[in-house]
């Protein structure tokens, strides 16, 4: 795990790297403090940046950029590749030499024989860059679902790349303006959407896609599309065991490391199961960690530690009220990349993790979209169903609650109706913040852009085979990919800690899309819970309540009531509960971070 950057451009030796290089750099020191290293080719076309977080061949072989023999290709690369052993062995018998023991030289070399084709081989988390000096051309990936971030600013003839945000302006070579779109989607969902950024001009390469770029011209790639595709009929059993199966699978892959792995533990269903997989391909002596909260309602830290017993791992905790949450948050907010209205759950456990000296844990992030654990799997069909029976009155009907409705939830409802009935517009409003006539109103008091917004579609999945396949789909490319991934991964990194989701896994998934919805989504993950017997009826049993922290009642504290009172002061919509209060004052702290200017 690392941080990457670079410069591309079409006038070669025309422009000084040196400085603009090294900034960003420096500004992705968290993210690899273990090495770091500044490459230009030799026509001075391109210039990478790398910062290292040692993880696989801890020795100096393993210093990036990273060039072959013959000096055609040079890479910078953040994430892990896990099947790069068999990769390795594959290309070995191609007669492929190695002097290294990372993924980073297999990939390299993979390029190198099988030239963009090579990313449909990997299985792993990543962003990266390879530069072909003969060609002159830069080929920048990512992975199937987005673990691994990428931002791009391009003009003409340029392009500036970086893993963060905050790295991509540190270059000074971008403007530093509001993107109007963006605030509009962050006020609608509480998160930045791909492949938009904060910052105009700056867009997230999206996931599964790559780009090929030359002076001339800059091609963009789909290379893989989420689509369940289950088997017309399949067993019960069989179901079970080819879960159990594929999950092991992806454990042990994702255990493959030279440093001590540990695994985030909460009281669900999610993390348990990763500690059971882990014990069971023989994994002993587990680091857990979990964070506890003065709210008994929301607390799952005494059933992480009943957990953390019965499987017999060293468990680490950290407990929350709202004095030591403040002095968090306060460095959060300074840590944070883009706005959002999660992610300090993850910047507290992470930091815990980092305490004890760990450099790679495991999440359960990604169990609830792909076995149907979130409400929506429940709620959004009846909602559906309902609104179909508006008929023509839909219209109307939307444009009353969106303006007059006394619950935010209902004028967010409202504003699907006037956009549309389908599924997919009713999902946005049942996670959404504000609605899409507020996020507007909102948008244009902090910018000054009052006129049309150009919405662009931003990675819509293809249809699905069920409805069910259609919520998961949503929950995967919305959700979890623009807030939970994108969270996990910036406050992870922030400690310089690794962050894995084996249930974010493109074998595990390349085995659930082949079932049934009415096999792979039941009330209470129960294909999930069958194919790991081994979590205690404790914990599958509880009711879910999520990884919460209690923002409302921290909020209305005098530690903090203030401040968000300050920033939800003199705005055209109103904000009236926590999550709502939460978003303005992220987003104020965060434009001050990184230095933009809100009107």
């Amino acid at each position: 795990m690392c941080g990457i950057a670079g410069i591309l451009t079409a006038q070669s030796g025309a422009r000084e790297f040196s400085k603009p290089l090294a900034a960003m750099r420096d500004a992705l020191r968290h993210r690899g403090p273990d090495d770091s290293g500044l490459w230009t080719s030799p026509g001075r076309a391109a210039a990478f940046a790398h910062t290292r977080l040692s993880i696989l061949d801890l020795s100096a072989a393993g210093h990036q950029p990273m060039s072959t023999p013959d000096g055609r290709f040079t890479i910078t690369f953040n994430g892990e590749i896990y099947n790069f052993l068999e990769l390795r062995d594959q290309l070995g018998k191609q007669g492929v030499p190695f002097v290294t023991r990372t993924d980073t030289e297999v990939l390299l070399r993979l390029y190198e024989r099988e030239g963009p084709g090579c990313v449909t081989r990997l299985r792993g988390m990543f962003a990266f860059a390879i530069w072909d000096e003969r060609e002159r051309s830069c080929f920048l990936a990512r992975d199937r679902f987005g673990i691994k971030p990428l931002y791009l600013a391009e003009t003409a003839g340029q392009m500036v790349f970086a893993s963060e945000l905050r790295a991509l302006l540190a270059a000074g070579l971008i403007e530093r303006r509001l993107d109007a779109t963006a605030l509009k989607h962050y006020f609608e969902t509480g998160s930045v959407p791909e492949p938009f950024s904060l910052v105009a001009g700056v867009r997230m390469l999206e996931a599964g896609c790559s780009v090929q770029w030359r002076a001339e011209e800059t091609r963009r790639h789909r290379w893989w599309q989420i689509q369940f595709d289950p088997a017309s009929s399949l067993p019960a059993g069989e179901a079970v065991r080819n879960v159990r199966g594929a999950l092991l699978d992806s454990v042990e892959h994702h255990f493959v490391s030279d440093v001590p792995v540990g695994i985030f533990l909460s009281g669900g269903v999610d993390s348990t199961a990763l500690l059971a997989l882990a014990k069971a391909t023989g994994r002993e002596n587990i680091r857990t960690f979990s964070i506890g909260v003065d709210d008994p309602v929301l607390d799952e830290s005494s059933v992480a530690r009943r957990t953390a017993r019965h499987f017999g791992t060293r468990h680490g905790e950290c407990q929350l009220d709202a004095t030591r949450g403040r002095e968090l948050f306060a460095k959060f907010l300074n840590t944070m990349d883009q706005p959002s209205i999660d992610g300090f759950n993850t910047y507290c456990v992470s930091a815990l993790a980092s305490e004890h000296g760990m450099k790679v844990v495991l999440s359960g992030l990604g169990g609830d979209e792909l076995f149907g654990g979130y409400p929506s799997f429940t709620r959004l069909p009846k909602l559906a169903s309902r609104c179909r029976l508006l008929g023509p009155l839909r219209g109307v009907a939307g444009t009353l609650l969106e303006r007059w409705a006394p619950q935010p939830t209902l004028r967010r409802l409202g504003g699907a109706l006037r956009s549309g009935r389908d599924l997919r517009t009713l999902y946005k409003a049942f996670r959404g913040i504000f609605s899409k006539r507020e996020a507007r109103r909102l948008a244009a008091r902090f910018t000054g852009v009052t006129g049309p917004l150009k919405i662009e579609d931003f990675s819509m999945p293809p249809p699905q085979p069920s409805v069910a396949d259609d919520i998961s789909a949503l929950e995967i490319s919305h959700y979890m990919r623009n807030q939970l991934l994108k969270d996990s991964d910036v406050m992870s990194m922030a400690h310089g800690l690794e962050l894995r989701v084996p249930l974010v896994d493109s074998g595990l998934f390349d085995v659930l899309a082949r079932i049934p919805a009415a096999i792979r989504v039941q009330k209470g993950k129960q294909l999930f819970v069958d194919a790991v017997p081994e979590v205690p009826e404790w914990v599958f049993g509880a009711p879910k309540r999520g990884f919460l922290f209690p923002y409302q009642r921290w909020i209305d504290s005098p530690e903090w009531s203030e401040e968000f009172h300050s920033a939800c002061a003199g705005l055209p919509v109103p904000a009236e509960n926590w999550y709502q209060r939460w978003s303005l004052f992220v987003l104020r702290r965060c434009c001050e971070t990184l230095g933009l200017e809100l009107h």
